[in-house]
């Protein structure tokens, strides 16, 4: 990784990386508009694709109106982690993503970096960083347009487009739930037609691990959770899907079954610990999600 972004990625995830203040320094190098809107203790970084200078003042009430797409990636990572895949890539890549965005004149998008995406043993929904965002974007009436999750993207050259929100409501229902089947489908078939424009040929459908997709449902607002995995790991997870609490051992630590954690895609089961380092990213395969993430936004 060379040249703008990535010169900072080293110092973005050394072990006492102030990735804040890094996060913030490298949209100033890069000349790209940001706001820091602090809520519930947790600083999200707004980069509004718009008229040069117009972003969000420090609370979301002041967010355009007209925005039609929201990409996000959080940028804080797991304790004792170096947080190579998670998250720093996906960051990294959305920034070289607004730059280009910016180049091609391209309209109508923010990209959102969340805080406080992890959460620690006892914590929950509540206490994620995407909940309390989606909550004030809500009553800020800033809630609309569709929402696309970037996590875990530096590792592999298969798309995978998650298909969590569906498992999770699959035996409820109601009007609320019926709404966010709807808006989960529209988003779902948002992402694949754009992988079908780019011509995209490792494309996978599935559950996975839950991002800042879990607070934003819980607070109400439907999003599409974007990740990368390795072909072979890929297929694997493909081939593993029909088998019984698999989908459940997936998303959830407690719900795991000691006979399929080991199914768990390698890639995942190196999250959030000291196995998430630089060399086991693939750089040669950026370029697709950051063709993939400007594509949805044109």
């Amino acid at each position: 990784m060379q040249g703008p972004p990535y010169q900072r990625f080293s110092e973005f995830i050394a072990p006492d990386a102030d990735r804040l203040n890094i996060l913030l320094s490298l949209l100033d190098e890069l000349e790209l508009s940001s706001t820091a809107v602090n809520i519930a203790g947790n600083c999200h970084l707004f980069v509004v694709g718009h008229t040069p200078g117009v972003v969000p003042e420090n609370n979301s009430r002041s967010a355009p109106r007209q925005t039609q797409v929201t990409l996000i990636a959080h940028y804080d990572r797991a304790k004792g982690s170096p947080g190579a895949n998670d998250n720093s890539a996906a960051v990294f890549q959305l920034l070289e993503t607004a730059v280009r965005l910016r180049e091609k004149g391209v309209d109508g998008w923010r990209i959102i970096f969340t805080d406080k995406e992890e959460l620690t043993r006892g914590e929950s929904v509540q206490n994620q960083g995407a909940y309390t965002l989606a909550k004030a974007l809500r009553e800020a009436g800033r809630g609309e347009g569709r929402f696309f999750i970037f996590d875990a993207c530096g590792v592999g050259d298969t798309l995978i487009i998650s298909t969590i929100t569906d498992h999770v409501i699959k035996s409820e229902e109601g009007l609320i739930i019926a709404h966010i089947r709807r808006e989960a489908k529209e988003l779902r078939n948002r992402a694949l037609e754009t992988a079908r424009r780019l011509a995209m040929d490792k494309v996978l459908l599935a559950p996975i691990p839950f991002s800042d997709d879990l607070g934003f449902f819980r607070a109400g607002i439907t999003a599409q959770t974007i990740t990368v995995l390795p072909s072979k790991e890929a297929a694997a997870l493909a081939a593993n899907l029909h088998k019984e609490g698999f989908a459940d051992t997936l998303i959830s630590r407690e719900a795991q079954r000691p006979s399929l954690a080991s199914l768990v895609p390698e890639t995942w089961r190196s999250l959030n610990g000291p196995e998430d380092r630089p060399g086991r990213l693939t750089p040669q395969h950026y370029k697709m999600v950051i063709r993939f993430a400007c594509a949805l936004c044109t």
